[in-house]
């Protein structure tokens, strides 16, 4: 049985490819509270490198990669930069929790990978859609890929789901 065939994510300059990328499994909260510095657990760090190394045998790559500041996410984009699935890093504080990416959108390059947290990144991906905010939901090292005409200003509503992904279906060992 040999290997599938790269996906169809060939670079397309009249559209606008949008990979959203939740970060891998992390330590855990001390006492239920979030921590900007939690990083990802042994397993988080290698289940996620093998998801993103499977993506990108598959073909997905970005131009540019965009992080959360939160450690976890940087831990996430850093293993995607292994794993070559973007050529440049930035971190962009509207990806931490709570933040807002829509200023972000016009800017976004041909095909961008952006790492980030939940709900945020489902929420983003379901108004792009046109779906109902809760209706979508990444996984820990889950994968969402959206497309919309570069031409558009404003794609809510407009985007078209290309792929969303959970990590078991790129690496049967992942959570």
């Amino acid at each position: 049985m040999g290997r599938s065939p790269p996906c169809v994510c060939v670079r397309d300059l009249n559209s606008v490819d949008l990979f959203l990328l939740r970060h891998g499994i992390a330590a855990e909260r001390v006492g239920g509270q979030d921590h900007p510095d939690r990083p990802l657990t042994d397993r988080g760090r290698q289940r996620t490198f093998d998801v993103l190394r499977r993506l990108r045998e598959l073909g997905f790559q970005a131009d540019v990669l965009m992080s959360s500041p939160y450690r976890r996410a940087l831990d996430t984009a850093r293993l995607a930069m292994q794993a070559e699935l973007a050529t440049s890093m930035h971190i962009e504080s509207a990806l931490a929790p709570g933040g807002d990416p829509w200023p972000r959108l016009p800017h976004a390059a041909v095909r961008c990978l952006w790492v980030g947290h939940e709900p945020d990144l489902s929420t983003l991906a379901a108004v792009l859609i046109g779906a109902p905010p809760g209706s979508l939901r990444l996984r820990k090292a889950g994968f969402c890929h959206l497309r919309w005409p570069v031409q558009l200003k404003d794609p809510r509503g407009k985007a078209q789901l290309q792929a969303l992904m959970r990590p078991r279906l790129l690496d049967p060992r992942s959570v």
